[in-house]
């Protein structure tokens, strides 16, 4: 049976989540002159930061901490591994990067080009873990939200990939069937495990090529593949 729903997951599948960071705490490391209160360089702060950030994404995933401690708690953790234990700091370093990151433009190579062949052919739509308010603000200055007739947050639907119900909510608002859908997204577990259980197909995008033994539908390392699946 031909696909006629595409979901596509944002963060590190279309919008280039790690680029636009760098961008971004560059710019603020230079605001709050984190180089002169003991920070070796730009790129040691960024590699604890993404480290941290990755593993309270998946607390937050699991709800195990709110919104608010993701936002904040990411920079006090990366601070504190450089001795410098300020949560005032780190409080103002995460309202800087809110208001921040969501208007860095980086897309991932080929986003654009899959998109406007994606578009004439399927309903699209976005599902995301992201917060809502930052979410659409990343696809506005993108310009690439009007691309996507459903901008499906974890926050909107009530639930977070790769809880069955946020697909069966997503499902629902774009009137689609599971058999006739199929998940596009870089996390193995939230976006592709998450879709394969209620029966979707779904693209792997992976493209550092990390090693896992599950049998999925589609596995890419780079957006153009998809012209060739789609």
């Amino acid at each position: 049976m031909p696909y006629e729903t595409l979901f596509l997951d944002l963060d590190h599948t279309l919008w280039d989540f790690e680029t636009n960071s760098k961008e971004a705490l560059s710019e603020i490391a230079d605001n709050h002159q984190l180089l002169n209160k003991g920070i070796p360089s730009l790129e040691a702060f960024l590699k604890e930061y993404f480290i941290i950030n990755e593993l309270l994404w998946e607390d937050y995933r699991k709800n195990i901490i709110s919104k608010e401690t993701l936002r904040y708690n990411r920079f006090h953790k990366a601070l504190k591994k450089f001795d410098i234990d300020d949560f005032d700091l780190a409080t103002a370093i995460g309202n800087d990067y809110v208001n921040s990151a969501p208007y860095k433009t980086n897309l991932f190579p080929h986003a654009i080009e899959v998109l406007e062949y994606l578009k004439g052919k399927y309903d699209l739509h976005i599902i995301t873990n992201g917060f809502e308010e930052v979410q659409h603000l990343k696809l506005k200055n993108s310009k690439i939200d009007h691309y996507f007739d459903h901008i499906i947050t974890s926050e909107r639907s009530g639930f977070k990939k790769p809880d069955e119900r946020m697909f069966h909510f997503s499902l629902e608002l774009a009137n689609a069937n599971p058999e006739t859908s199929i998940m596009i997204g870089d996390s193995l577990e939230a976006d592709v495990l998450g879709a394969k259980s209620v029966g979707m197909h779904q693209v792997y995008f992976n493209p550092d090529e990390k090693k896992h033994g599950e049998e999925l539908t589609h596995e890419i390392k780079s957006l153009n593949e998809l012209l060739h699946i789609l």
